[in-house]
């Protein structure tokens, strides 16, 4: 196995690794993307973002040199991360960006001259296929997944921003019960990066009363350990609103607990919102149901959609046991998306 895929392979595999996948799970003809565009005209105020959404690996890099089992577990993506911001897209009509590519090949939630961007262990797992990588390899690494992601991120807020709109960014994650050995305690941490707290303290303000979830500030991450790039990026640097959050993955396991993770989140983030005051117009509100195969939930980009609205899927992913297994927005929840 290359510790490597050189730079020449890695753009000869773009087209086929982000082209539409049959059944069988061989790429179609059609443009490349790595990144996924949900609900792009939704009219709330939040854009929603999901840096972590897949474990999808391109077919010249040869999985990484790694096994299925690790592939499909948390270190490769945020498990449960994508059906709950699908979720929170849906409750708060707003806009998603999600990337396509597993955070192994690059995580877009660093900066490129991080060497975490591309990393050689992960956890206590080395990753061979990003050992020694040589300069190049790396450039080719950003190029494919990073730019665009970046590119992505600054139209969605730049459309919002010429219409007078600018938007509440809000991004999502997921992370393992144990770590390195350690239980976590902790459920669902609403992080900030130093320069800008508002958004993170209205939310905690307005989840203090509520004892379900055992919340946090800045856990079980904080801006020491490099997890703030995109805050800074796209919110900090352009003074919007903006907060991190992450979710144990034990408890979006399953279809009904996302979906009422998602619920619960958006509640406080619309008391966030408008306990902030004349800082940002009322976040509107949408009708979330606790079903697991609920159409309207599940079809922004299918019969439910209104005809004026642009038709967007999560598409292009069919399960063969490492990919990210999302075809379309309905089968969203029926991924097989957890593994601690």
């Amino acid at each position: 196995m290359p510790t490597g895929a050189n730079s020449e392979a890695i753009s000869g595999a773009t087209t086929e690794a982000h082209a539409p996948v049959t059944e069988a799970g061989q790429g179609a003809s059609g443009p490349a993307r790595v990144v996924d565009e949900i609900n792009l005209s939704g009219a709330g105020d939040v854009l929603l973002i999901c840096e972590h959404a897949s474990n999808h690996i391109p077919p010249a890099l040869f999985n990484l040199g790694l096994t299925d089992d690790l592939l499909r577990s948390h270190i490769a993506w945020d498990p449960g991360a994508l059906p709950v911001a699908v979720a929170l897209s849906k409750a708060l009509d707003a806009p998603l960006l999600a990337h396509r590519l597993s955070r192994l090949v690059y995580d877009c939630n660093r900066p490129p001259e991080a060497e975490s961007a591309v990393p050689a262990i992960s956890e206590i797992h080395p990753i061979p296929g990003n050992a020694n990588l040589a300069p190049e390899d790396r450039e080719a690494r950003v190029a494919l997944c990073y730019t665009p992601f970046r590119n992505a991120l600054r139209a969605a807020i730049d459309r919002r921003i010429a219409m007078e709109r600018p938007p509440v960014l809000v991004t999502i994650h997921s992370f393992t019960p144990v770590y390195r050995g350690e239980r976590r305690d902790v459920e669902i941490g609403i992080l900030h990066h130093d320069a800008d707290s508002r958004l993170a303290d209205a939310m905690l303000d307005a989840a203090a009363s509520d004892t379900r979830f055992d919340v946090r500030r800045n856990a079980p991450y904080g801006q020491s350990d490099g997890v703030m790039h995109t805050l800074h990026e796209h919110g900090v640097s352009h003074g919007l609103l903006n907060v991190m959050i992450e979710i144990r993955n034990d408890l979006i396991a399953a279809t009904d607990a996302q979906i009422d993770v998602a619920q619960w989140l958006a509640a406080r983030l619309r008391a966030a919102l408008d306990n902030m005051g004349g800082e940002r117009p009322r976040a509107q509100e949408h009708g979330l149901s606790n079903a697991a195969g609920d159409q309207n939930l599940c079809a922004l980009g299918g019969r439910d959609q209104s005809p004026d609205r642009p038709h967007h899927h999560v598409s292009d992913f069919r399960d063969d046991g490492r990919a990210a297994v999302v075809v379309d927005l309905k089968d969203v929840f029926h991924a097989d998306a957890m593994d601690a």
